[in-house]
């Protein structure tokens, strides 16, 4: 065997330290990942970034929308259940009443009375209404709450009226009047729940 000429083997080491023209050696902290992804100096990183606030989530009303409903329920029943235990009229005859005088003026609609029934029937069927828009996805309900409140309301006065013109003589009325009751008391806890309910967050 021959022997290698030690200035060989010294410019072979030294011609492996060298690179190729426009190439840098790697070395140091960037061969140990110093220059990676998402390190300082290196390439963006692309994970996305999250946040640990809280973010309000669309959702129904369900317990205020079922009560809504049941208000509307109850006034529907009441149409044909008597009101006034003396001369038997019918929930629907009173609101037909209600509607002919409605013809010749409010002011003898007001002075009859016969707007109360009226309150309660249609503010019913509004409540009812309301009810099924509560089950409806959505952030808050506190504006169909207020608006459901408004008719509940006008509800409770349609029998709150009659009752205190009566001496609060509950003998004086038959059952359909207290369904009619159930409208504005059902409306009235129907709306609080829906006004005081706000936004949802996961």
């Amino acid at each position: 065997m021959t022997e290698r000429d030690p200035s060989t083997q010294r410019s072979g080491a030294a011609g492996r330290g060298q690179t190729e023209p426009g190439l840098d050696l790697v070395t140091g902290s960037s061969a140990a990942g110093g220059g990676g992804y998402g390190s300082p100096g290196g390439y963006p990183s692309t994970r996305p970034g999250y946040s640990n606030e809280p973010v309000a989530v669309r959702g129904p009303e369900s317990l205020g929308g079922l009560l809504l409903i049941l208000a509307g329920i109850a006034a529907a029943v009441s149409l044909a259940l008597r009101w006034v235990t003396g001369n038997g009229d019918t929930g629907w005859r009173l609101v037909r009443r209600g509607f002919d005088e409605i013809a010749g003026g409010f002011g003898g609609l007001l002075d009859t009375g016969f707007w109360q029934p009226l309150a309660v029937v249609l503010g019913g069927g509004v409540l009812f209404l309301l009810g099924i828009l509560l089950w409806l996805p959505a952030r808050t309900h506190r504006f169909l709450g207020f608006l459901a409140l408004l008719v509940s309301g006008l509800a409770i006065a349609g029998v709150v009226v009659p009752l205190v013109a009566e001496g609060w003589q509950t003998s004086a009325f038959g059952i359909g009047f207290w369904f009619a009751c159930a409208v504005g008391v059902l409306g009235l806890l129907g709306s609080l729940k829906a006004l005081l309910t706000g936004r949802r967050y996961r």
